[in-house]
Parts: C-alpha cells; structure tokens; sequence
C-alpha cells in the first residue's frame, strides 16, 4: 500500500506527542510493560485469530487512546503491520497524539465514494498507519453499527495483520457496545485511583451483553514507585 503524506495538525501540542512513549524510548519501563500486554493479547486464546480489537474504558479521560496508540507502535516494532482506526466519532484525540489533520477519515470513506483509502492512510513509523476519524457525523451509534461499516473492517483485514479500533467510553454512549458486538476482542482500559470499581464493573457487563469477547482489563496511570513493575525492569537490564 502506498505511503501517503500528510500535513501535521497545528493543534498537536508536544504533551501529546510526549505520551507516545514507546516510539521515543523503547527501553522504558512502561514500553517494557507495553510489550507484556502484547503478548499477553498474542496468548490470550491461540486457538482463534483475532485480527480486530476494540478498545474502550468506563469513562472519560482513562488514557484509552495513548494506550492503543502505544500498544499499537508496540506491535508493528515486532514486525506486524497495524492500523489504528480512530471510530471515536464524538470526540476525537488520536490525531492529536500522531500529529496529524482530521480533515479526511473515517467518515469520508464511508460517505464519499470519491475518496480512497490511500488518501485518508496516514504512516507514523514502519508497519503502522493510522486512519482518522474524520469530519463528525451527526449519527456516530447508526454509521459504526451499520453493515457499511462492518464491510468497511472485513477489507481492512486482508491488508493488515491487526486492526485496532479506538471507541468512545462504553459507560458514555452506545458506541463501544456497538463495535463490541462484531469486533474479535476487547480491551479494557481503567486509569488507577480515577475509575470507580463499580463503573468499570458495569462497563464490562455492558459490553458483555452484547455477546463481547473481552481480553483483559489494562491498568492505567499506575503510581511509579518501586514496586515489581521496576523490578522486571531492571531484571532484563
């Protein structure tokens, strides 16, 4: 697929592009704990091929995007070509966090015949494209559950080897539960001391309830301190 160039968005500021912190220093301690959860995702059931994974939190500002944009640099540094689809089509971050314009997406491909998908690809490192969300529809529930879209995904993978799919908290509206139902896994991201039990309780029923394939819960925002998550750092040092 050809690599297509775009234009950096003049509203990306650097503490966005700071938490991608798996490009800019890959021997961290959190791009070590980004490796884990890799492979934990790569075990979690090889018996079934899991080529879409959604991810989604309970609520707003638990760090789901920076985590699957981190998670998904992670993957293509082990050689698999990934793409990140921003399907958060009320509020938009992930471009911010590569750095890119939101002008033309997600939205355009599903609406505008005359747009390709080269066109709206954008390649922040090797192995990995990221496709934005695009202009925001007035109908985001009906256009991510509609067979347009479903079609849209089933294309997407006979060109990547993973498709991470970026959803809006599935305490906040319909959406995440919407992917869920179709999707092969879910994570789900909880932002330690912020989240409350019973809320990322009750987002895992929800999403159960649409019959979701949930991997496992990632625990986000963790305190650094000198607990064992160091430890295995410095083990493998």
């Amino acid at each position: 697929m050809k690599k297509k160039k775009r234009k950096t968005n003049t509203h990306a500021t650097d503490n966005y592009l700071d938490k991608l912190i798996t490009s800019k220093n890959a021997k961290s301690p959190v791009s070590e704990a980004f490796r884990t959860i890799r492979t934990n995702i790569e075990f979690s059931d090889i018996d079934k091929d899991k080529k879409t994974l959604l991810t989604t939190s309970a609520t707003q500002g638990e760090g789901k995007s920076v985590v699957t944009a981190n998670l998904g640099v992670t993957m293509a540094m082990a050689g698999k070509r990934v793409l990140i689809l921003d399907a958060d089509l009320r509020n938009p971050t992930m471009h911010k966090i590569f750095n890119v314009r939101n002008n033309v997406g997600i939205t355009n491909l599903l609406l505008n015949g005359s747009i390709s998908l080269e066109e709206t690809l954008v390649s922040p490192r090797p192995n990995l494209y990221f496709l934005p969300c695009g202009p925001l529809p007035p109908n985001p529930a009906e256009l991510l559950g509609s067979k347009k879209m479903r079609d849209f995904i089933t294309s997407l993978e006979e060109h990547f080897d993973i498709i991470l799919v970026d959803a809006p908290p599935a305490l906040a509206v319909t959406d995440a539960s919407v992917l869920a139902s179709y999707l092969d896994g879910v994570i789900l991201i909880a932002a330690s001391g912020q989240a409350p039990l019973e809320q990322v309780v009750a987002a895992k029923e929800q999403l159960l309830k649409v019959k979701a394939n949930i991997l496992g819960v990632v625990l986000n925002k963790v305190p650094q301190g000198n607990g064992s998550y160091y430890y295995h750092y410095h083990y493998g040092q």
